[in-house]
């Protein structure tokens, strides 16, 4: 005996497609709530320079050099 009130093999496509599409929308659903994003999230090379003359790691002639190279 066949399938008797399926729609053969596009009805079986189109559920997949279907789930596909909810389990995409929940995944996009909980990065968002979660603060999560695809760019990186760490310091600006400039920012981290500041940092380092903030601390006093660098010299201010070696700052302004770096400084320099990064805002070209």
């Amino acid at each position: 005996m066949m399938w008797s009130g399926g729609h053969g093999l596009l009805g079986g496509l189109m559920m997949l497609v279907f789930w596909g599409v909810i389990i995409g929308l929940i995944v996009l659903g909980v990065r968002s709530f979660s603060g999560r994003s695809d760019a990186p999230s760490g310091s600006s090379a400039l920012d981290i320079l500041k940092e380092r003359y903030a601390r006093g790691e660098i010299e201010e002639d070696e700052y302004e050099r770096r400084k320099a190279n990064l805002e070209r």
